[in-house]
């Protein structure tokens, strides 16, 4: 047999041994990913049956998975959608560890606590869908980190703060909702008031943060008197009408009591002596 098919027929049985074998072996980053997370939320209506330990180490067979919820490409995670499960507890910050993953969608839960800043080592990721939770704290600016971002739907939570200047630099972003939260302050003109060649995004994204002011929304009201200074206000006049009154009642009465001994010293002067 010829020397040069020989070489090439074990280089090509090397490759297919280094796929099977790359295959068979479990992404670290993944296994900790999917470990984490499993163990910061809650599943009480057992969804999630098949999440256990023996199936982190494998998650992946190419391009399917064994876990409910989770889509593979290239024998790693890209896609966890855990939506509508009614999922409690919270996002670990080991999702960081899925760094292949280009959908995060876990909206339509009861998960509370932060965002994680760590998400910005998610570079891949495209689609970001948190909403319809009960999530708390700040919007982290560190999401400008995933410049692939394509969608941001944060609406239906409970988050307060600003809404960080920095994400109108994802120039990829064609949707965002942050709808009935409790942000403030006012909306950054790169979101609201993009460039020719970037979206922009209307007031159905802001609406329902009552704190939240700026194009496309209503400008920042004078909030005027505050419900003590009205009261404050009140009790004063109260008392200054209170106080002038009763002055008043004193001066009519030391008035009318002069007259009355007036009118007695005259009537005694008039009076014969018996």
């Amino acid at each position: 047999m010829d020397v040069g098919r020989v070489v090439k027929l074990m280089l090509s049985l090397f490759v297919i041994l280094l796929a099977s074998i790359k295959r068979c072996l479990s992404d670290p980053s993944d296994e900790a990913c999917l470990t984490h997370l499993s163990k910061s939320l809650e599943d009480p209506n057992k969804s999630l049956h098949n999440w256990i330990e023996e199936n982190f180490a494998k998650p992946c067979n190419d391009s399917t998975s064994n876990l409910q919820g989770a889509i593979c490409n290239n024998g790693r995670i890209y896609k966890l959608s855990l939506n509508n499960l009614s999922l409690r507890g919270t996002i670990s910050p080991f999702l960081s560890n899925c760094t292949n993953l280009q959908t995060l969608d876990l909206s339509s839960n009861f998960i509370t606590g932060p965002i994680p800043p760590d998400l910005q080592s998610l570079v891949n990721l495209a689609v970001l869908n948190l909403s319809s939770n009960r999530l708390e704290g700040e919007i982290p600016s560190q999401l400008t980190m995933c410049a692939y971002l394509n969608i941001i739907d944060l609406h239906d939570n409970l988050l307060i703060g600003p809404i960080p200047q920095q994400l109108g630099l994802l120039v990829r972003l064609s949707a965002f909702d942050v709808s009935n939260n409790r942000l403030s302050g006012p909306i950054p003109s790169s979101l609201s008031n993009r460039s020719a060649n970037l979206p922009r995004f209307n007031a159905t994204s802001f609406q329902g943060n009552k704190d939240l002011y700026g194009y496309p929304l209503p400008p920042m009201r004078s909030k005027g008197l505050s419900v003590l200074a009205i009261v404050g206000i009140g009790l004063g006049s109260g008392l200054a009408s209170l106080v002038l009154s009763f002055t008043g009642v004193c001066i009519w009465l030391k008035v009318t009591d002069r007259k009355v001994a007036l009118e007695e010293g005259k009537i005694s002067h008039l009076m014969p002596d018996y």
